[in-house]
């Protein structure tokens, strides 16, 4: 008889954030709603989602939205065209020094909001590399961290994660997908340090070099004159 590798078991699902839990941004008030309660919390969630490209060559033009979660809910910001109304909120929230802002997988999520927004987040934990092992190659992302910590499964679907995400209404299913990315970050963070866990110091983000101008050709001398032959 050939021994096989038993079959790991099916973690349950994890439970995730409701839907009545969900704010939708779209008034200065709710921005202020917003703004107040997360600069309460000593520490967020954070994310991004951006339109995907199909087309070769073509670049992003994202973030499209933003997710912002603190223990109970979770706000999404519509940045699609006209980000103008949500910039002041965002910035003081993100680049607030007294707020923490955890998620998993930053780097092109600052790189956008830093590009689109004009804006630089700061205090910013990376997860999934501050959770990685010692000796462990990849970086541990969200779907791995619920694994290891909750013992459930973060369904990520592909297809909802692919969706249009500039569109001016959002399906209940990219809602929850957004909002979970962001609150799901804040849960792993409060567990990991709960279990007596100490976060690395905090290096602030580099400076960014200024964009250098386009090198000017050198003016075309004008021809000289042919001497007449003596």
């Amino acid at each position: 008889m050939i021994d096989t590798p038993e079959t790991a078991p099916e973690l349950p699902p994890y439970p995730g954030i409701r839907l009545d839990d969900v704010r939708l941004v779209k008034s200065a008030a709710d921005a202020a709603a917003a703004q107040a309660a997360l600069l309460a919390a000593d520490a967020i969630g954070f994310d991004t989602e951006s339109r995907p490209t199909f087309v070769k060559g073509e670049s992003s033009d994202g973030p499209h939205l933003v997710q912002l979660a603190d223990d109970k809910h979770a706000w999404l910001f519509q940045v699609g065209a006209d980000p103008t109304p949500f910039l002041p909120t965002l910035r003081a929230i993100l680049q607030s020094e007294s707020t923490l802002k955890v998620g998993f997988g930053l780097t092109d999520d600052i790189k956008r909001v830093r590009a689109k927004l004009g804006i630089e987040p700061l205090k910013v934990v990376d997860l999934s590399v501050v959770l990685r092992v010692p000796g462990q190659k990849n970086d541990l992302g969200a779907k791995s961290a619920v694994a290891k910590f909750f013992g459930q499964a973060l369904q990520k679907s592909k297809k909802i994660s692919t969706t249009n995400w500039a569109a001016p209404r959002l399906s209940e299913k990219q809602i929850l997908y957004a909002a979970d990315d962001a609150q799901v970050a804040l849960r792993v963070f409060r567990h990991w340090i709960a279990a007596g866990n100490v976060l690395p110091p905090i290096r602030p983000p580099k400076p960014q070099k200024p964009k250098r101008a386009p090198r000017q050709a050198a003016p075309a001398q004008a021809a000289q004159p042919s001497r007449p032959a003596d």
